[in-house]
């Protein structure tokens, strides 16, 4: 899952939009941080939700889809895919627009710009990060996605190469999506229960 599935889990679980992309830029335990109560539990909601995917059927069953020489980056490529399916078919997840949905998951974030900075030295735009999220419903948009992650990667080729099998693979994930997107909604909403009781 990346960014926008994230986002997604948070609203429906009313947890923190900032911490779940705070999961992507926190490292280490969670309990070391002097982080707020709710960003902390978003990013374990996160890394809850990702340990979740990566051992999912369904993100196995896609994996498997790749050439063998290609799996090792097929789990990056199948994050983005997510999210490109996620957003071209929005209104099958939710009913507020993508374009209303980006704006208010940018201002969250915007607003907890301090913590970004403090433990990722980068600092979100709100605006920027809209166009973002609603660049990932169309193709171009996945592309791009797919070329910034690649050039943080020793060996970007490697993920550039893997990614030429998404659209291959896009129709079965649009198709199967709700199921993988309503399971890891009973694991956020398991690490949320649990925190609960602390």
């Amino acid at each position: 899952m990346n960014y926008l599935a994230h986002l997604w889990l948070a609203d429906a679980t009313g947890t923190s939009p900032a911490g779940a992309i705070l999961g992507d830029v926190v490292h280490g335990r969670v309990e070391n941080t002097v982080l707020p109560d709710d960003l902390a539990q978003g990013i374990r909601i996160h890394r809850h939700v990702d340990a979740v995917t990566d051992r999912h059927p369904l993100t196995l069953r896609w994996r498997h889809r790749f050439p063998r020489t290609e799996r090792r980056h097929a789990g990056i490529v199948l994050d983005l895919l997510c999210d490109h399916a996620l957003a071209m078919d929005w209104s099958r997840y939710s009913a507020r627009p993508l374009g209303r949905f980006a704006d208010d998951a940018g201002y969250e974030l915007a607003a907890q710009a301090l913590w970004f900075a403090r433990y990722g030295g980068w600092t979100p735009n709100a605006v920027s990060f809209s166009a973002l999220l609603r660049s990932y419903a169309q193709w171009p948009g996945f592309e791009r996605a797919v070329e910034r992650t690649a050039h943080r990667l020793r060996r970007p080729d490697a993920l550039l190469q893997a990614a030429r099998h998404g659209a291959r693979v896009l129709p079965e994930i649009r198709d199967e999506l709700p199921q993988l997107l309503g399971d890891l909604l009973q694991a956020a909403r398991e690490v949320d229960d649990r925190q609960s009781y602390r």
